[in-house]
């Protein structure tokens, strides 16, 4: 039988590691509903699941002459880490739903849609990540990441909603917490991506990606999420059509309950090209250990 003071030390080693299992897991990577990539990578050999459905109105496609209210369904992310350093990631749109307000024509691509379309829908471009974080923060210094990746031309030009081309991008990642037990999480990203311009032949455009959020730890269910985040046209003058810039910010909650964290946010639009509004619902799961990485 263990005595009564050994039994007081256990309980207290035991609270102790049930708090620090509590802080650790409010501490790992936090994405949905945020656009900016925390340096945070989940577990070795966890993965992490997202899925989600965006509302946006009065969003622009230059490209297409398009504008309207657009409705996204399956906005999926997959996770995995593959290293105490490495996380890669997939991520993209199942189906996107166009409800068409207006057209500009004609149009500067070819379109496939009947005349007087009041709606279209396509597939959206999906892109393949690798996260590598570089050092973990100090009491002084941040941490610092480095992700890149390329977008896949899994869309169609044709439906007005996507541009069917490859792009690459870098971005440097920057975090650091702050306040009692780490509440708030700040986070921005930096780099650059390199766009293909459909309509113009042997051309490029390189714009500035840039991102800036952070996470308030509310209390062990609730946090609180805020971001900006966007692209900046590096050219003078016009954008090539299909890459200009586009911003947006963003303010929700993610809410823990049932092993599951769902999130939700209000969009608003900060650049020409941006939607105007809208709101975006989202569910995340975190696996347990499902694989042993080679040594």
């Amino acid at each position: 039988m263990i005595p009564l003071s050994s039994k007081l030390i256990v309980r207290t080693l035991a609270t102790l590691l049930s708090l620090f299992v509590l802080i650790v897991s409010d501490l790992r990577a936090q994405q949905r509903p945020l656009l900016t990539e925390d340096v945070d990578i989940i577990p070795t050999g966890t993965l992490r699941v997202e899925a989600g459905i965006d509302f946006v109105q009065d969003i622009k496609f230059p490209l297409s002459g398009l504008r309207g209210d657009l409705t996204r369904v399956g906005v999926v992310s997959l996770n995995i880490g593959l290293a105490p350093n490495v996380e890669v990631q997939i991520d993209g749109v199942a189906q996107n739903f166009l409800s068409i307000n207006s057209q500009t024509l004609p149009s500067p691509i070819n379109l496939d849609l009947a005349p007087g379309a009041l709606s279209t829908n396509d597939t959206g471009d999906f892109t393949l990540s690798t996260k590598i974080k570089i050092r973990n923060e100090t009491r002084r210094s941040p941490s610092l990441g480095f992700r890149f990746g390329v977008q896949l031309p899994n869309s169609n030009e044709t439906r007005g909603l996507g541009t069917n081309s490859t792009n690459a991008y870098g971005t440097i990642l920057v975090g650091k917490k702050f306040g009692r037990d780490n509440r708030l999480n700040m986070f921005g990203n930096i780099g650059i991506a390199i766009l293909n311009a459909p309509t113009e032949q042997f051309t490029q455009n390189d714009v500035l990606l840039y991102g800036i959020a952070g996470l308030y730890r509310f209390n062990r269910s609730i946090n609180i999420a805020g971001e900006i985040n966007g692209r900046a046209n590096t050219r003078r003058g016009r954008a090539p059509l299909g890459t200009e810039s586009q911003s947006e910010a963003r303010l929700g909650l993610q809410i823990k309950t049932s092993g599951l964290r769902f999130d939700f946010a209000g969009i608003a639009g900060l650049t020409e090209f941006s939607p105007r509004t809208g709101l975006t619902f989202g569910v995340t799961y975190d696996t347990p250990s499902v694989f042993t990485p080679a040594k």
